[in-house]
């Protein structure tokens, strides 16, 4: 095994999110005690071809052994050290109703590098109470939390009328990117990265993609 470096560029969005799948299956590799993978047995959990696996693996900066493969628990250690930079990130949610309390419940045990470290919901039986394990604030105390917090990232699962708003609390805070499941196009400076998750929307490609004279033509 060699470790690199990755190409100091930033890597393409398909192969991050191939990077993530690899560390997610990795996972279930080192709960079945197996300390090596190959490329090949990688490639067929992840339903892609070995190359790609290679290829995704030295853009990230790492090598295999040809005789061994890949180690596991280095290399999940090695991909979560490029996806977080290194250091642990602190995220914020906004949105702590039934999709906000699902994404606490998941992230929780996701990602060592990746904490949401406070939640916030204007909701006052929700306000002081611990939720999957994380204290919800008021959602007035959102820019202020954030600085005080070090926190980088948000998540917005907020009703969509209130998604601008919390958005624009994020950035004053200081975070850089925002992970948001509402349907509003946010509205933020250019500096901060936001990845859309439009719910609906994916469900309608995949209901008109599914008809059967669609089937099979995505581009």
């Amino acid at each position: 095994m060699k470790l690199g470096h990755a190409t100091h560029h930033l890597l393409p969005a398909r192969t991050l999110e191939r990077l993530v799948l690899y560390r997610r299956l990795l996972g279930g590799v080192a709960d079945e005690s197996r300390t090596h993978v190959f490329s090949y047995q990688l490639a067929r959990m992840a339903r892609n071809t070995p190359a790609q696996v290679r290829r995704d693996l030295m853009l990230a900066g790492y090598s295999g052994c040809p005789a061994k493969g890949y180690e596991v628990r280095e290399l999940r250690r090695h991909i979560d050290g490029l996806l977080a930079g290194g250091a642990r990130r602190r995220i914020a949610l906004a949105g702590v109703g039934n999709l906000g309390r699902a994404v606490l419940a998941h992230y929780s045990q996701q990602n060592p590098n990746l904490l949401i470290a406070a939640a916030f919901d204007s909701d006052e039986n929700s306000v002081g109470r611990v939720i999957a394990g994380c204290r919800c604030h008021h959602v007035r105390e959102l820019a202020a939390r954030i600085r005080d917090l070090d926190i980088e990232l948000g998540i917005i699962t907020v009703p969509a009328d209130q998604a601008q708003e919390v958005a624009g609390q994020m950035v004053a805070g200081g975070v850089s990117g925002i992970l948001n499941f509402t349907p509003v196009p946010l509205v933020v400076p250019g500096h901060v990265v936001v990845e859309d998750i439009d719910i609906t929307m994916k469900l309608q490609k995949i209901a008109y993609l599914c008809q059967p004279s669609h089937a099979g033509r995505e581009t």
